[in-house]
C-alpha cells in the first residue's frame, strides 16, 4: 500500500526496505508479540501486522504517531501506536521479535534534536546515541528465543552493536548488507565526515546492515 508520509515524518527509504526483507525472512508465527521502535509513518509496523503479530509501535515524534495510526487504520490493521523516547514507553513488557530502524547519521553535535527533520537521522558523534541504547535496553524486553532486528549504517559501528549485544548474552550477527548512494544529508557532510575519517576522498555510497540478534532460550 502507500503509505501517507507528511512533511517531518521519515519517508521509508533504503534502510526502511532492506529491514523489511529481514522481517519478511523471520518467522513470525500469528499472535507473535512484535515491537516497532522509531516506527515513522509504521510501515514496519504495518508489515508485521500483515503476518498476523500483536504489534506496538513507538516513536517520539506525535506527527510519526498519529500518521503511523492513520496508515495502520487505513490499511485496517490493528497497530498499537505510542508516544515516547525508544524503549522507555514499553519498559517492563517483553517481545518476541522487536524491529528498530532509528536515528545512526554521524551529526556534529552530540545530542539528539528535540525539533525538526534531522531528528530523524542525527545521532551524535559516532552515530551511535540511539543504537547504543537499543543494544543496551533491548535484551531484556526479548522472550527467550526472540529476535532483535536492528538496521543502521556501517558508519555507525556495527562492529561495536555485535559486542554490545554479544555482551548481553545474544546471538548476534550481520544478516544483510546494501551499498545506497549517499543522500542529502551525506552529501552535505562530506567534508565533515572526510576530515573525522569516516570517509575517503572519493567515497560516494554508504553501507547499511541488518543486524539479527537472538536471545537463547
Amino acid at each position: 500500500m502507500t503509505l501517507l508520509a507528511p512533511p517531518g515524518v521519515y519517508t521509508p527509504q533504503a534502510d526502511t526496505a532492506l529491514l523489511a526483507e529481514a522481517l519478511h525472512d523471520e518467522p513470525v508465527p500469528p499472535g507473535a508479540e512484535v515491537l516497532d521502535v522509531g516506527t515513522g509513518t509504521g510501515a514496519l509496523a504495518i508489515a508485521a501486522a500483515r503476518r498476523g503479530a500483536r504489534v506496538t509501535a513507538v516513536d517520539i515524534s506525535w506527527r510519526a504517531v498519529v500518521t503511523a495510526r492513520l496508515n495502520a487504520r487505513l490499511a485496517g490493521l490493528p497497530v498499537q501506536v505510542v508516544r515516547g523516547n525508544l524503549l522507555a514507553p514499553v519498559e517492563g513488557r517483553t517481545y518476541d521479535l522487536i524491529l528498530s530502524n532509528p536515528p545512526y547519521v554521524p551529526a556534529r553535535t552530540d545530542t539528539a534534536p528535540r525539533h525538526g527533520a534531522a531528528r530523524a537521522w542525527d545521532a551524535g558523534h559516532d552515530g551511535r546515541l540511539h543504537v547504543r541504547r537499543i543494544c543496551r535496553e533491548a535484551p531484556r524486553l526479548l522472550r527467550p528465543g526472540g529476535v532483535l532486528l536492528l538496521v543502521h549504517s556501517a558508519f555507525s559501528g556495527p562492529d561495536a552493536s555485535l559486542r554490545e549485544l554479544r555482551g548481553a548474552g545474544l546471538k548476534a550477527a550481520v544478516v544483510a548488507r546494501r551499498f545506497i548512494p549517499f543522500g542529502p544529508v551525506l552529501r552535505a557532510r562530506r567534508e565533515w565526515l572526510d576530515a573525522r575519517g569516516l570517509i575517503e576522498d572519493d567515497e560516494t555510497t554508504e553501507e547499511l546492515v541488518v543486524i539479527r540478534a537472538e536471545r537463547p532460550v
